[in-house]
């Protein structure tokens, strides 16, 4: 939680430096009033945030790192870790295991308010704490490795870590599928490793029968996973549940493959104030519309099921556009925003292909115990 998102979040590296050097050339009060801080409060004051910058160097290279600020959305901050400075509560307890090379983990919430459940998905860098929204608390955040507070590292030359997972569980999951688990990913037939866990739940959460089958309860508690015990099925969900993860990520190849159009030039400019009514049918046969993001300029070919899907309470479609309202769009913007209607409509399928296994729903005993 920073407290004042418009100060410390930003969405180039570049406006971050660019903001620390000029609040830090200023007295608190001038400060206030040019960054718009408004009044102190309990756990975020102007002096207290001065005072951590300071004392942590400012040290840009340690400390600008990426922050998952929406769905598909990410930003650029300056992290410290420290509460109730440059960020009123950091969560260091949690989200310094995401300040390492090849972090990963799942957000999730514990409630939510949607009939339809959305409330999953991956990051691999610190979050904010509205990355998913609902009006019955913040989202959950669970790394997938634990590193430990020092600067231990293995014969490679990599920081140690350990699996964030119950080994009881995870033994259970092992005998009933007659694989061996493996605390790093292994070529070896006949292993499974912690990221196929990951995998295999993020592709069960995203199955839209089990959303519908269990929406009451996903209203009033975590989600329930039910245990694998058939590996051909296990394989088949570890399978579509990693290109789930890397097309969130946009680490997959085939969100480098445009389906949209952007094809008029012009300043880039969003001036219009974009919502659901704003898609314009062009294909009807193929539910493909435009989003005029001014007078004349457009994205075209963007399929209805992408611009009205839902991740984590959100629209990402239309939530990254209207962020950005009276702004000019970069090249890399643009780009950026096709991937993002590639992903979606990615999911999309996959969710329905994923709905195409049968995915196991009883539990022995012991499985009902360690839930």
């Amino acid at each position: 939680m920073t407290a004042r998102d418009a100060f410390t979040i930003h969405e180039t590296e570049q406006q971050v430096k660019e903001t620390i050097e000029t609040f830090l050339g200023m007295d608190d009060d001038t400060a206030r009033q040019h960054f718009n801080l408004g009044k102190d409060v309990r756990d975020w004051k102007v002096h207290l945030a001065r005072k951590d910058l300071v004392e942590s160097g400012p040290d840009f290279a340690k400390h600008l790192v990426p922050i998952d600020y929406r769905p598909l959305d990410t930003r650029f901050t300056y992290y410290t870790g420290h509460s109730k400075g440059f960020h009123c509560m950091p969560r260091g307890e949690v989200m310094r295991h995401f300040l390492q090379e090849n972090s990963i983990g799942l957000v999730f919430s514990r409630q939510a308010t949607d009939t339809n459940w959305t409330s999953i998905q991956v990051c691999n860098s610190i979050i904010d704490n509205r990355y998913h929204f609902s009006y019955k608390g913040i989202p959950q955040c669970a790394p997938l490795y634990l590193y430990p507070d020092d600067d231990q590292q293995s014969l490679e030359g990599k920081p140690t870590r350990t699996p964030n997972l119950n080994p009881d569980i995870v033994q259970q999951i092992a005998a009933k599928l007659g694989l061996t688990f493996t605390p790093e990913k292994e070529k070896a037939a006949g292993t499974f490793a912690p990221i196929d866990l990951l995998d295999y739940i993020y592709a069960v959460l995203h199955s839209p029968t089990y959303r519908e089958k269990y929406k009451e309860f996903l209203k009033i508690d975590f989600p329930r996973v039910p245990y694998p015990h058939d590996q051909k099925i296990f394989r088949q969900l570890v399978e579509l549940g990693g290109k789930l993860r890397q097309i969130h990520l946009l680490e997959h190849s085939v969100v480098d493959k445009r389906i949209t159009t952007f094809p008029v030039d012009g300043d880039n400019e969003i001036i219009r104030r974009l919502g659901k009514q704003d898609w314009e049918l062009t294909d009807q046969k193929r539910q493909l519309g435009r989003i005029h993001i001014n007078d004349t300029q457009y994205f075209g070919d963007i399929p209805l099921v992408a611009w009205e899907f839902y991740i984590g309470g959100y629209q990402p479609a239309q939530k990254w556009l209207k962020d950005r309202r009276k702004r000019q769009l970069t090249f890399e913007d643009v780009s950026h925003y096709q991937k993002i209607i590639v992903a979606l409509t990615e999911t999309d399928r996959l969710m329905r292909e994923i709905d195409g296994i049968e995915i196991e729903e009883k539990s022995s005993t012991e499985d009902r115990k360690a839930d």
